[in-house]
Parts: structure tokens; C-alpha cells; sequence
């Protein structure tokens, strides 16, 4: 009895390898591309890495004149350090490349007008990271970064680790592109019909309670970090209904002519 059924199960697992193979080939490929991509951009930002290292370490210079340099306590720490701002650095860089790997992956079972919409996905959720890492370089950081050495004074030294502060900055500019995707999300999702701008109305307030649980997760628990973080995702989330409503209106207006 055992055997007739291993007999039975057998075609069927067989057949199913067989149909899911393509698949796995072409998901494979995609992520061989988007592995490659991260490699490159990393080994190019390695051989910069060092004038990139003093880029991102001029705002806590500008913000103490108590701070001149950096330190490291263990010997392979900048070595280290720097091998993980060129990864972070790669990946960050490779962001536009692993969407459009994505989309290439379930291309064919989109119709035409269902691809041209992944493109504008592609480049508005790349401009939309850029500009949040930006925004957190630019604007959010030096002015957390003179906050945070306010408390220093000759009495008490600052003594920043490298590893610790480039990591902290890397972190910081990841956290606020992916969260810059906020309304863009929103539009998305209006447009497909799943949900309407009325819905963010009425549930303003649960979303920004959602909104500062995780801008205090991910600044792993920095109250300054959260507010800094937290209230431009209001103003984002506000973006997002008045967008949402807005093409909500148009495509009504598309629909009626």
C-alpha cells in the first residue's frame, strides 16, 4: 500500500520540480545580478573609501570644535569599519538595480500597462530613497550631531569610536530613504483601489502612534533620533492623503470623460 502511494506522489513532485524550475533558474539569475551589483559598487566605494570616511565626519567636526579626530580601540576595527561603509555603501547603491532585478523577475506575468507602472515604481521609490538619505545627511544629522555634543565640554572629553559613528550614520541615512517611501506607498496603494485617502483621514492617529513605535525601533531607541525621525514621517504622511486624494480625483475625472 506504502509503495503504490510512493509510486503516485513521485510524478507529482516530479512534475512540480519541473514547473517551478524555470522560476527558480530566472530568480536565481536575478539575484546573481543584484549580488554583483552590490559586489562592484562596494569595491568602488572601497578604493574611495577613505575620502568618503572624512566626508561623513566633517558634521561631527563642525559640531564641536572639541572634536578633531576619531579613535578605534582594537587593530582590525578601521579596517572593519571601512569594509562595512563600502558594503552599506554598495547596497545603498544597488538599491535602483535590485528593484528593476525585481521587476524583471515578475515582468512576464504583467500586462503592458502593469510594466510601465513598475518602472515609475523603479524610479520613484530610488528618488524618493535618495532623498531621504540626503535629508538625513543634510539636514537631520548636523543638527543632532550638535545636540549630542552640546554635553561636551573641556571637563569632559568627547572620544567617538570610528566604527560606532559611521555606523550610526550609514543607519541613520538607510532608516530615513526607506522611510521616505511613506507616501509613495500611499499613492500605490490608492491607486490600486485598495485603499482610499478617507481611510488615512480617519485613521491619522493610529498611524502616527505606528509612526513612532518604529522611528523608536529603528533609531534603536534614541529618543532625539525619534522626534528628528518622527516628525518628518508626519509631514510625509500628510503628503500622502493630499497625493492619494488627489489622483483618486483624477482618475475619477479620467473615468467620467
Amino acid at each position: 500500500m506504502a509503495g503504490n502511494n510512493l509510486q503516485v506522489t513521485l510524478p507529482i513532485i516530479e512534475r512540480s520540480l519541473a514547473f517551478f524550475r524555470p522560476h527558480h533558474l530566472e530568480l536565481r539569475r536575478r539575484l546573481i545580478k543584484s549580488f554583483l551589483s552590490i559586489l562592484v559598487l562596494s569595491v568602488i566605494a572601497y578604493v574611495f573609501v577613505e575620502p568618503i570616511a572624512a566626508f561623513l565626519i566633517t558634521p561631527l567636526k563642525n559640531a564641536s570644535p572639541l572634536v578633531d579626530r576619531l579613535v578605534y580601540t582594537n587593530l582590525p576595527e578601521a579596517f572593519l569599519s571601512y569594509i562595512k561603509l563600502a558594503f552599506m555603501i554598495g547596497l545603498g547603491g544597488s538599491f535602483p538595480v535590485i528593484l528593476y532585478q525585481f521587476w524583471r523577475f515578475i515582468g512576464p506575468g504583467l500586462n503592458q500597462d502593469e510594466k510601465k507602472l513598475a518602472v515609475i515604481v523603479v524610479f520613484w521609490a530610488t528618488f524618493l530613497f535618495a532623498g531621504g538619505a540626503a535629508f538625513a545627511l543634510f539636514a537631520v544629522l548636523p543638527r543632532m550631531l550638535i545636540y549630542f555634543m552640546s554635553y561636551a565640554t573641556p571637563a569632559l572629553t568627547p572620544l567617538p569610536k570610528l566604527g560606532l559613528y559611521l555606523t550610526f550614520i550609514i543607519r541613520m541615512m538607510i532608516t530615513f530613504g526607506l522611510s521616505f517611501q511613506i507616501p509613495f506607498l500611499m499613492v500605490m496603494a490608492g491607486k490600486a483601489d485598495f485603499v482610499k485617502a478617507g481611510y488615512f483621514r480617519k485613521k491619522r492617529y493610529y498611524f502616527y502612534a505606528v509612526i513612532v513605535v518604529l522611528a523608536f525601533m529603528l533609531t534603536a531607541g534614541d529618543f532625539m533620533a525619534t522626534a528628528l525621525l518622527a516628525v518628518p514621517l508626519f509631514g510625509l504622511y500628510e503628503a500622502g492623503i493630499f497625493l492619494t486624494a488627489l489622483f483618486s480625483r483624477r482618475k475619477k475625472a479620467d473615468t467620467s470623460s
